[in-house]
């Protein structure tokens, strides 16, 4: 499989607003905005996504996905009904697709007391028609998405809390429908899909190790419990974090605790060709979940004010982004 070459927009919110930016191959450092859009007066954003020509941003509230322009121009919105007065506990979430044509919309309606089903919903990402509902086996609190560099189908990775977390897929067809597939699992959370889109990586929801799988019928291709990192299972587990730092390199995090109950975390690579691991690796990072791999040799961490910061083990011009070489 060859990855389609998109720029890759991703957002943050600061200050009221949602902040674009544009990871390309020359941008090292502390990213500049490279869009700033501002959500409707009231709106408190969940989950954002920016087309890539960075004139639309779509968000999700805890009762609506809406559609701006970059002037702050509605264009369309859709309200999660009925209401939802409860606070805490339902986060929805959206996801724009690889043409930019669907808007991916995950309603964690159950914790919102909306019903007795969650939905998954495709929008048309220009008036916002549904294109697809998909009624769901879950009571979540929040999913991820993850779109497929390739083919475009997009994966969901819903988390029930101590229940576990259900993987889906879904592919637009070509007539306005879409499919979906639920993976056969509820105790496995999806981290990443590896950039060329031959597998993805997932850990155990009980962290005892992580597992490679085939895209897209998500066969085990190898699993590593904590012990093949040289690790005492009864000390040591995987966080639900990490992910791809090239095709053939994965980045998985290690955590435990301390004799005097403080936390600890340690990064370590695996050769996703052959199934081992490869060794540990600094990265400058104060939690585990900050790490954000991108596969391209680079990844994101956080600067002193939020502002994500791209770092590269071979940036160009040959000089050292990172913290250290990655093994040859």
């Amino acid at each position: 499989m060859t990855s389609v070459s998109r720029p890759k927009v991703i957002t943050r919110h600061r200050d009221g607003a949602i902040h674009a930016y544009v990871i390309d191959s020359g941008a090292l450092g502390t990213l500049e905005p490279a869009a700033v859009f501002r959500p409707r007066p009231g709106d408190e954003v969940v989950q954002s996504a920016v087309r890539p020509d960075l004139e639309r941003v779509v968000y999700t509230t805890l009762n609506a996905v809406v559609c701006l322009t970059r002037t702050g121009d509605p264009v369309w919105t859709a309200d999660f009904e009925p209401h939802s007065d409860l606070p805490h506990g339902h986060r929805p979430g959206c996801e724009l697709s690889l043409d930019g044509r669907t808007v991916w919309v995950y309603r964690p309606d159950v914790m919102a007391g909306r019903g007795s089903r969650d939905q998954w919903v495709a929008h048309d990402a220009d008036s916002g028609a549904v294109l697809a509902r998909r009624e769901l086996e879950t009571v979540g609190h929040g999913a991820s998405h993850h779109v497929h560099p390739v083919d475009g189908s997009v994966y969901l990775d819903i988390g029930e809390g101590q229940d576990g977390s259900v993987v889906l897929r879904g592919t637009a067809g070509t007539d306005g429908g879409a499919e979906f597939v639920t993976y056969p699992w509820g105790d496995r959370c999806l981290i990443d899909l590896a950039p060329d889109g031959a597998q993805f990586m997932t850990v155990d929801h009980e962290q005892a190790d992580v597992a490679f799988h085939r895209h897209p019928d998500g066969d085990v291709l190898f699993t590593l419990p904590v012990e093949a990192f040289g690790f005492d299972p009864e000390e040591t587990f995987v966080e639900w974090s990490g992910g791809y730092l090239s095709p053939d390199l994965a980045v998985v995090t290690l955590g435990g605790e301390r004799e005097d109950e403080e936390e600890w975390f340690s990064h370590h690579l695996v050769d996703v060709r052959t199934g081992g691991p490869r060794g540990e690796i600094a990265f400058e990072v104060s939690r585990p979940y900050e790490l954000v791999p991108l596969g391209d040799g680079s990844w994101l961490t956080d600067g002193p004010d939020g502002s994500p910061v791209r770092r590269s083990s071979a940036p160009p011009h040959g000089t050292l982004a990172g913290n250290r070489d990655l093994p040859a």
